[in-house]
């Protein structure tokens, strides 16, 4: 990644859900700023820095995803498992094993979610639960998790799962029971830190590795 490519990263828009803390923040800043009274200028001090923290980690950089009949992730961060399993049977897409690909999204990451693939959602799923470290492969069945059923234009089914983490608290999801997407479009969000699955259509293989970095709405899971 060059120079320039970094720093719109870093410098890019903050997600809307990202206003609460920023106001939050920003007042305590301009409060510490105005008087002398120590106390007064630590909380500052903390403010200013969780600020900077908050434009960070609610950055929404624009991204470019891949025309074709492709799979792209469905966020940004490491892939830690890729195995066969049934998709969540709160969405009723059967219990035939197919390929998932779990992505674990460290604080340092985009936590965007966007979508993997055209199509129309056809569930959405919450299920209340842990707190468990999102990198672990039982956090897919005990933590906290929303599950979405994306029927793509031929009518397969493509499932993603957001998780909350270890110090995640919050699961944002703007996408509802028939909303059409197109691929890479933005879907949600979880902070602070956390993990995504996506599930593939049966016979569908992957195109990435165990330990390989992923660029939500941009790198390619599979081919359709």
């Amino acid at each position: 990644m060059s120079l320039i490519q970094s720093l719109r990263l870093v410098l890019a828009k903050p997600h809307p859900a990202a206003r609460p803390f920023l106001l939050a923040s920003g007042a305590g800043l301009l409060m510490g700023r105005a008087t002398g009274w120590r106390p007064t200028r630590a909380l500052g001090t903390l403010s200013g820095l969780f600020f900077g923290f908050c434009l960070y980690f609610f950055r929404d950089p624009k991204r470019v995803t891949p025309a074709g009949d492709v799979v792209v992730s469905a966020a940004d961060g490491r892939v830690v498992s890729i195995e066969k399993i049934a998709p969540p049977a709160e969405l009723a897409m059967g219990d035939q094993p197919v390929w998932r690909v779990a992505t674990f999204l460290s604080v340092l990451d985009v936590h965007v979610n966007r979508m993997p693939a055209a199509g129309t959602v056809t569930g959405v799923a919450y299920h209340a639960g842990q707190f468990l470290n999102a990198s672990l492969d039982k956090a897919s069945d005990l933590n906290e998790r929303n599950a979405l059923r994306l029927t793509l234009r031929d009518g397969r089914n493509i499932a993603v799962v957001q998780i909350a983490g270890l110090i995640a608290r919050r699961i944002l999801c703007s996408a509802r029971d028939g909303m059409v997407f197109e691929a890479g479009e933005r879907f949600g969000l979880i902070r602070f830190g956390s993990r995504t699955d996506v599930y593939l259509p049966p016979g569908v293989e992957p195109l990435v590795e165990v330990g390989q970095t992923m660029i939500g709405g941009e790198t390619v899971l599979a081919r359709l």
